[in-house]
């Protein structure tokens, strides 16, 4: 099993604001979709209940908490990252979602990052974990410009762990 992290950035690593994205960007919500789709996909709580409508369609949904007695429709509730090996081994790959504490949890154990890194600096009280050149090698990116429905220019960056 892969697992791969999946996380829209800003210029400084920022990537929430009161449990909320930094900002609309249809692209990185189009690429997240095309990736995370019929595979597991694995949150922290915050982020679960920062999800607009619940659990994401046509992708099985695992929350992470410690709250023991957490419960919600359509999702599977873990306690500890085990868990998500044990109840994920039969699959080529696991997408984790966030956010920060989870971001960083699952830095060392990640092979892929998908991130979309906004050509901006926000506001920002949630970020991703730093990570190097030395631990990753970028095998894929797409810059994009600013357009109609994307306010800000965006690069989309595959990393590769070395």
């Amino acid at each position: 099993m892969k697992i791969a992290l999946v996380a829209a950035l800003d210029e400084n690593n920022g990537i929430g604001k009161d449990n909320k994205l930094l900002c609309y960007l249809p692209a990185d919500l189009k690429r997240f979709k095309k990736l995370t789709t019929g595979s597991s996909i694995v949150m922290g709580r915050k982020t679960f209940e920062s999800l607009p409508n619940g659990p994401l369609p046509n992708r099985r949904n695992i929350v992470i908490t410690r709250n023991t007695n957490y419960a919600f429709d359509g999702i599977e509730v873990i306690h500890s990252i085990n868990e998500v090996f044990d109840i994920c081994k039969n699959e080529e790959k696991v997408f984790v979602i966030g956010g920060e504490e989870i971001y960083k949890i699952f830095l060392e154990k990640a092979d892929l990052l998908y991130i979309t890194r906004t050509h901006h600096q926000f506001e920002a009280d949630a970020f991703f974990p730093e990570f190097s050149d030395t631990n990753w090698s970028l095998i894929n990116e797409h810059k994009n410009q600013a357009d109609d429905k994307n306010k800000f220019d965006y690069s989309f960056l595959d990393y590769k762990r070395k």
